[in-house]
């Protein structure tokens, strides 16, 4: 399904089995920051490699492989992919990666569809960079709004968002594009459309 998340630790999740004590999460923090993330385009190759990231992601939808392939070569220009650089054990290796679309006959919205960041990524300030980085290509030259759904308890996702809205000097509008039940037939939360924008050029260089 096409929900954007950013993980945060759910209960009976991968992340919960291995909780670190908060000095240990600060050293690997720490660790982290010093290497370095490259963010490129992806290429059809990623597709494999997004769809294996997605996996380690809950709670995010996990798409067929097929799906991951189109994300890394036709929409390659709205989408981004963060890879490990340096020469850690991970180089190579994919930090984050972000999928996205110009939405069909509005061509100043992107519509961001997933954004994933690998545990080990977490806490960098990662998945706003990915979405920037997006925003700055001239692919997206004339985007002058950000749309994407959340569910309701997706925490983490509403603060991502409202807080990359703050940093683009513009508001943010909520309302419901697919529920609970007319949609989903109870089987999945409602997603609420958030609308961010409009906003500049000079912003999202900002």
């Amino acid at each position: 399904m096409s929900a954007t998340s950013v993980t945060t630790p759910q209960s009976g999740g991968s992340e919960s089995k291995t909780e670190e004590p908060p000095e240990e999460k600060v050293q690997a923090r720490q660790e982290s920051a010093k290497r370095e993330v490259l963010l490129r385009r992806p290429v059809s190759e990623d597709g494999a490699d997004v769809h294996r990231l997605i996996s380690r992601c809950p709670p995010l939808d996990e798409n067929s492989l097929y799906c991951n392939l189109l994300h890394s070569s036709h929409f390659a220009a709205t989408s981004v992919a963060a890879q490990w650089e340096g020469a850690g054990e991970e180089k190579g290796e994919l930090a984050g990666f972000v999928s996205g679309y110009l939405v069909p006959e509005r061509p100043d919205t992107l519509f961001v569809w997933q954004v994933a960041v690998a545990e080990e990524a977490r806490g960098l300030g990662l998945a706003g960079r990915m979405i920037r980085d997006i925003l700055g290509r001239p692919s997206c030259a004339q985007v002058r709004y950000l749309e994407t759904t959340i569910t309701p308890g997706n925490e983490a996702s509403w603060a991502l968002f409202r807080g990359l809205a703050r940093k683009l000097d513009t508001g943010c509008a909520e309302s419901v594009m697919f529920d609970r039940e007319r949609h989903f037939r109870g089987r999945h939360d409602s997603e609420m459309l958030l609308r961010i924008g409009p906003f500049s050029g000079s912003a999202i260089r900002g």
